[in-house]
């Protein structure tokens, strides 16, 4: 049998659009924007943050300054009769040059 490769070391090459999925709009993120300049998406798991950085860059025209990530895990929940749980996803919180604003609406 065949021995299976991690993906998550795969030199895998996202287009932009499939690096950013969506912002992640919230009190908090609207907080950061408004007074740090620093704006949430959820992005693939799979991507690095020199390829976020590439992407907000590229699909936003803006200058990117710093990309931190998060790895949120999925939680447990329980329904009447299984146990299931919620899909784990990843987070980028992208700080933009001081001229650079990216208008959500």
């Amino acid at each position: 049998m065949p021995r299976q490769t991690d993906i998550t070391k795969v030199n895998l090459q996202l287009e932009p659009y499939q690096v950013i999925l969506k912002p992640v709009v919230t009190e908090k993120g609207y907080d950061l924007a408004e007074h740090r300049n620093i704006y949430t998406f959820e992005v693939n798991s799979l991507a690095n943050k020199k390829q976020i950085k590439d992407a907000v860059e590229f699909l936003f025209e803006v200058k990117v300054v710093e990309v931190k990530t998060q790895k949120r895990r999925g939680k447990k929940r329980r329904t009447r009769r299984s146990i299931g749980k919620t899909t784990p996803i990843k987070r980028a919180l992208v700080r933009l040059s001081d001229e650079d604003r990216i208008n959500y609406g």
